[in-house]
């Protein structure tokens, strides 16, 4: 371990199943560690581990630079176990292909840089490899040269950022090295693999669903690939791609089996499935060869560990109940229900997503976890929201319509007070920025440059103009591109019209505001577009532009 003392190393994605005992081995071997995820930080992790809270395809070139990483480790990234859902399309481009690039993209031309090592996945093997129709005698060990043909969008991706690496080692080879690890089935402690369900709904006494126990796999636990992924960081002579798995394939059957030596009433339930039969299984001879090691802990060891791992959260969530989430307005807002699905999983394994609106045949209610027809705010009191949120276990509220964040800003610092957190600005930010007349004065006063915005139409009204209305959504009844005349005319059909000069080829900025459940900023990044051609955004950030983050930390 000696090669990694004072070494600094970047992992991405490093609060994960892998990660969280890779990220800690790194430590105690004397690296200086950098770990980036969008999880929270891991409690029982030393202080000396820095650790970068959020979505890294925002992280800045001046972060990268700052660390100086002699060595990035590539664990981030998110996958379906499952058959991968249609909404999958857009999460997997961002969270696997985006990120991989962008990641590289920060690291490719570091001077500091010597070593990469990228967590790819067996995955990307031809499925006809290892599929089959009928049940198999023996598994298939395949081998790093075997053919390649990604089964599903994750593999597409994790074989597209193996070409991207072998495209940059063409050019940077004298400068790093790099090595891919396609790692097999990987299990481990908090993990969302079949095995940490199935414990945690036996620790729950519901029975377990199984499905093809004559599949046979290459089961390896976390603890063991993350000592493999050491072994590839100090192995620097290895490049291209090798295999990460026990070399040992075992059937589903099989850990059913060692399931019910710890869970003795277990009752599992084989279903009928229409999936072909796997029967993969790792060919470590090259990973031996280089490095003199293969992973140990089969399945009899690991599985206790993770048995006592799930007991401890269970404990614990028992003792603290889950932060259940309530999405009014939820109409048909699909996506947004299943995102925040997807992240509360992460989260805590037993939060549920509670969906509100005022029509009881809201298409959301089929989606979420729950479903609550809300009444109209008008007759709803602050005391009987906090009511019904303690009867849904509800401590967040996720507001999706502009006609109610008045409603709950006025409301937040009382239903804070009762435990139920808000997604909304104070009611100065909100009444600001629902009201375009204000808005723009706002901005004009703080000496922001502003598109003019009157309420009357002025005199001697010249040239093209906008109207629109002053409230509501931000297209509603708007008029184009219109002369005085035109626009005087459009604005007789509006409630509350303001006029501003119809501007073109100039720029717009916009801010993301970060903010904590109090209030406080907690980041901001802007971008700017052009306003009629819609060019692609470029990311600015706080202080490029500390005007408009002076005026954003007023406004929360």
């Amino acid at each position: 371990m000696t090669k990694l003392v004072g070494q600094h190393v970047f992992v991405s994605g490093g609060a994960g199943v892998i990660g969280s005992e890779l990220v800690p081995r790194l430590h105690e071997a004397g690296a200086r560690v950098m770990v980036g995820d969008l999880k929270p930080r891991p409690t029982a992790w030393h202080q000396g581990i820095l650790y970068r809270q959020g979505d890294l395809n925002e992280l800045r070139p001046a972060e990268v630079l700052a660390f100086a990483p002699q060595v990035f480790i590539h664990l981030a990234a998110t996958f379906e176990r499952s058959t991968e859902t249609y909404g999958f399309w857009e999460e997997n481009f961002r969270h696997n292909v985006q990120l991989s690039h962008h990641l590289m993209t920060l690291h490719k031309d570091l001077e500091s840089l010597q070593r990469v090592v990228f967590a790819s996945s067996y995955l990307i093997y031809d499925p006809k490899l290892y599929t089959f129709d009928t049940p198999q005698a023996a598994a298939r060990r395949m081998r790093e040269g075997d053919p390649i043909l990604p089964r599903n969008l994750t593999g597409m991706a994790k074989l597209a950022h193996e070409i991207e690496l072998r495209y940059l080692e063409g050019f940077r080879r004298d400068q790093f090295t790099t090595v891919i690890a396609r790692i097999y089935r990987g299990y481990g402690r908090g993990s969302h693999c079949v095995i940490s369900r199935w414990i945690r709904a036996l620790l729950r006494g519901e029975p377990i669903h199984v499905y093809r126990p004559e599949g046979l796999f290459d089961y390896i636990y976390a603890g063991e690939t993350a000592r493999g992924l050491m072994k590839l960081v100090e192995h620097r002579e290895m490049h291209g791609v090798i295999n990460l798995g026990t070399d040992r394939a075992r059937r589903v059957s099989e850990v059913v089996e060692i399931l019910g030596k710890h869970f003795p009433d277990m009752v599992a339930l084989v279903e009928s499935s229409d999936i072909p039969f796997e029967a993969s299984q790792a060919n470590m001879d090259a990973f031996r060869a280089a490095t003199g090691w293969t992973p140990e802990m089969q399945l009899e060891e690991a599985i206790p560990r993770i048995i006592e791992h799930e007991r401890r959260q269970l404990a614990h969530s028992s003792r603290s109940a889950a932060p259940n989430v309530l999405i009014t307005s939820a109409a048909t807002k699909i996506p947004l229900l299943r995102r925040a699905q997807q992240a509360a999983a992460k989260l805590h394994p037993d939060i549920r997503v509670v969906a509100a609106d005022s029509s009881e045949d809201a298409p959301s209610r089929h989606f979420a976890d729950s479903f609550w027809h809300m009444p109209l705010l008008r007759n709803l009191t602050t005391e009987s929201l906090v009511q019904k949120c303690r009867e849904l276990g509800v401590t967040r509220i996720i507001p999706t319509r502009d006609g109610e964040l008045a409603y709950f800003a006025e409301r937040r610092e009382q239903l804070l007070a009762a435990g139920v957190a808000v997604m909304v600005s104070a009611p100065k930010a909100v009444e600001v920025c629902l009201d375009k007349l204000v808005f723009a004065k706002f901005c004009a006063e703080e000496g922001l440059p502003t598109i003019p915005t009157f309420e009357h139409l002025p005199s001697n009204a010249s040239g093209a103009w906008a109207v629109k209305e002053r409230h509501g959504a931000g297209s509603l009844s708007m008029g184009l591109n219109l002369t005085a005349e035109k626009a005087a005319a459009h604005a007789e059909r509006l409630d509350a019209p303001i006029f501003q000069p119809f501007i073109t080829n100039v720029r717009e900025l916009s801010a993301d505001v970060y903010v904590d459940r109090r209030g406080a900023m907690k980041g901001c990044v802007i971008r700017s577009r052009d306003v009629i051609a819609h060019g692609e955004s470029q990311v600015t950030t706080t202080e490029d532009c500390p005007a408009l983050a002076a005026v954003c930390e007023q406004l929360v």
